[in-house]
């Protein structure tokens, strides 16, 4: 059933295909923050291993939002390795780096390149008059610019 929420069908599906790219990206850092807790070593082992433990879960929490926000605008949310790979307009590999600077920078690389995204993606949604995934994008917007941060942070 079509949800009737004052936006067209054509604008439900701009604003859909916006959030299929969110969810492929945010996988991405998922998977980049779950493999640099599985994989890093060195002096900082436990700090580094919690603090990417506390991005992977709460990118965990984005992803599933993301979907669910998808569902709500009446769309599918994607749900292969292959669409998701498609969709994608990040990088990955973050947590294959050799070192725990790599990973941090890897990850500090992708959400930046989110961010950058998620700018353009609130433009969509305005454009297409949904200001509910407006102000959903720019709260993710504000979650990757504070993840941001923090891995610049381990950085300096």
């Amino acid at each position: 059933m079509e949800p009737k929420i004052g936006l067209s069908s054509e604008q439900r599906q701009q604003v859909i295909n916006a959030l299929e790219r969110v969810l492929a990206d945010v996988i991405v850092l998922y998977f980049g923050a779950r493999g640099a807790h599985w994989n890093v070593v060195g002096p900082n082992f436990g700090p580094l291993h919690e603090f990417f433990g506390e991005q992977y879960e709460q990118l965990d929490e984005e992803m599933d939002e993301v979907a669910e926000r998808i569902r709500a605008l009446g769309g599918r949310a994607p749900a292969t390795i292959e669409g998701y790979a498609r969709a994608k307009r990040i990088d990955e590999g973050a947590g294959e780096a050799k070192s725990a600077a790599d990973m941090i920078g890897g990850l500090l690389g992708g959400h930046e390149a989110l961010i950058r995204q998620l700018r353009d993606d609130i433009e969509v949604a305005e454009r297409n008059r949904d200001d509910g995934t407006a102000d959903f994008l720019t709260g993710l917007l504000e979650d990757h610019e504070k993840m941001a941060w923090m891995l610049r942070a381990h950085l300096q």
